[in-house]
């Protein structure tokens, strides 16, 4: 499919999964611009056997962490926001402590890179638990920011890296800089001007909107709220979320979307930004900002939006120095490799295995044995 290249080592990996450790996925790879892979496999709803079909809906998680980062990127060229701003001039009751009971200023830009001292270490114990945009919320954005900011930091602001709730926060900045909802802003800022009609914080479409599924041989469909294994702890996943407009738009975790419109995004993005951003924003997004802080080293560092693979050698992945790559626990992984000019999108309905199990590495390895590289 495309240019002569032939993907078959790519059908093997998903025809491989595709049943057995992930239930239904929509992958997507463009060279230069060019869509040379559509690949849509497995079930939508697999006890209803509605397979996956072009534009099928998927609670995106982390994936919409780029699109929010963009946003705020946007609002500062338009000078609404400032990087180094410190996060109380926007929200000023949020000063979460250090261990010492000192709380230091945190910038905009350490949210943007998990430099902040916060984490998804949602539960202080005090009963009233953070939400960190996958799990159940029965309050709303700023009262899911009061609880944010009772969380104690890991460390004092600036001085390592830490995936973190930190663009939950920036989604309430973006709030009181713009006066308009989080939701409206990234619709104004990003999904209209790129005529992307089925990305958004609700379903735009919910009968096409994937249900979730947790690992397992086979995997098991979600209930009500699932508690799903990650390493030695587990993450908390609330799907009814996706049609609650009571809860508060997570910018973290809270978008709904398909692989077609975010490979619109990716690509917009891997061109040069436009129409969202100029190209002197662009080495926010292109550029490690972490490299000093990493806490194990992997070759890989933190943008403003997403991380990049500054040494791919340190995990052996095939793709060139400088490639991006982020997912989404829902399922989901993306990669722009812009000196090969390659974006894959590889969206599942499957928790965790979409994201960080074995599936989207083996894709992304046999994407790159099927270009000869």
């Amino acid at each position: 499919m495309g240019r002569g290249i032939h993907f078959s080592a790519v059908d093997a990996v998903v025809d491989r999964a595709v049943g057995r450790t992930i239930v239904g996925a929509n992958i997507l790879i463009e060279l230069d611009g060019e869509l040379v892979y559509s690949r849509q496999a497995g079930y939508l709803d697999r006890e209803a056997l509605r397979p996956v079909a072009p534009r099928t809906l998927f609670r995106l998680a982390s994936v919409t962490k780029p699109m929010v980062s963009v946003a705020a990127l946007a609002m500062v060229e338009a000078g609404r926001l400032r990087l180094d701003d410190p996060v109380t001039r926007y929200l000023p009751d949020f000063q979460p402590r250090l261990a010492d009971g000192s709380a230091p200023p945190i910038t905009i830009s350490q949210l943007m890179t998990h430099t902040s001292g916060l984490t998804y270490e949602v539960d202080n114990g005090n009963g009233k638990p953070a939400c960190g945009g996958t799990g159940p919320s029965d309050f709303d954005l700023a009262e899911n920011i009061r609880r944010i900011a009772a969380l104690p930091l890991a460390f004092a602001p600036g001085t390592g890296w830490r995936y973190s709730v930190g663009i939950d926060v920036l989604g309430g900045i973006m709030e009181v800089a713009d006066g308009r909802t989080l939701p409206e802003i990234v619709k104004a800022r990003v999904t209209d001007p790129l005529g992307m009609p089925d990305t958004a914080f609700w379903p735009t479409d919910p009968d096409r909107l994937a249900v979730p599924y947790a690992d397992g041989t086979p995997p098991i469909r979600m209930g009500d709220t699932q508690l799903v294994k990650d390493g030695d702890g587990f993450v908390l996943f609330w799907p009814g979320r996706a049609f609650d407009r009571t809860a508060f738009p997570s910018g973290g975790a809270g978008m709904i979307g398909t692989a077609e419109d975010f490979l619109v995004f990716l690509e917009a993005m891997r061109k040069g930004g436009a129409p969202l951003l100029s190209a002197a924003s662009m080495p926010l997004l292109t550029e490690a900002h972490t490299v000093d802080l990493d806490p194990a080293p992997s070759g890989q560092g933190y943008s403003h939006g997403w991380s990049i693979y500054r040494d791919p050698s340190v995990q052996n992945v095939p793709c060139r120095p400088g490639t991006w790559a982020w997912g989404g626990i829902y399922g989901h992984q993306w990669y722009v490799d812009p000196a090969t000019g390659l974006t894959i999108v590889i969206f599942t309905n499957t928790a965790l295995e979409g994201c960080t199990g074995a599936f989207p590495k083996d894709v992304f390895q046999a994407v790159y044995a099927a270009l000869g590289d």
